[in-house]
């Protein structure tokens, strides 16, 4: 029996969208195909407003070019950056699961789960920090949990100095650090504040 292959949206770089996604962020989100390692991907494409010049790419871009050297297992990979037709686009890991504000559903989880799940999440920041970069938006809407029980910290939500955050969708405000609401930059402390209350 054979799967029919669903119609394309598009494309962009070597990705032949194939379904838009709950974006969850800044700019457009689609599953799609990499056509040069055949593989299922994630490719955000971002407003044009976030490209002012299509000559330069902007700095988040370049951010997460370098991102594609950063591998952890709890963090969602990233393969590709670039812009096209003016728009910056991301390529990453896709990842079928659910935030971990629905695994939770507003109750208490067993001790061991939740230990289980704190442990991989301080890893994965601590290895974000040691790399240089700050995640600068965990939430429980923020941290995703593999439909295999694993926590992931997609990589949409990652920031350094160039100010690659998470975009409008992921409800922050209970998990921020107090600078946060000031203006003031976020550093490593900001992360270790929000990953606090997230254990909360």
């Amino acid at each position: 029996m054979t799967t029919a292959v669903p119609d394309a949206l598009g494309s962009v770089g070597d990705y032949t969208l194939l379904e838009r996604l709950a974006p969850a962020g800044p700019g457009d989100l689609f599953r799609a195909r990499d056509t040069r390692h055949g593989r299922t991907v994630t490719v955000r494409i971002l407003p044009e407003s976030a490209t002012p010049d299509d000559d330069v790419p902007p700095p988040f871009v370049v951010e997460a070019q370098r991102l594609t050297r950063f591998t952890h297992h709890n963090v969602t990979t990233v393969f590709d950056a670039g812009v096209q037709g003016g728009r910056a686009y991301l390529v990453f890991e896709f990842i079928k699961g659910r935030p971990l504000a629905a695994e939770v559903h507003g109750q208490p989880m067993p001790a061991r789960r939740a230990v289980e799940l704190a442990v991989q999440v301080a890893d994965a920041i601590a290895e974000v920090h040691a790399a240089g970069f700050t995640q600068a938006g965990i939430s429980a809407d923020a941290v995703l949990v593999t439909d295999k029980g694993h926590a992931k910290i997609p990589i949409s939500a990652l920031s350094s100095a160039s100010g690659f955050e998470a975009g409008p969708g992921a409800r922050l405000r209970d998990y921020r650090a107090p600078e946060a609401p000031a203006g003031r930059e976020a550093d490593e402390r900001s992360d270790v504040y929000s990953v606090g209350s997230l254990l909360y």
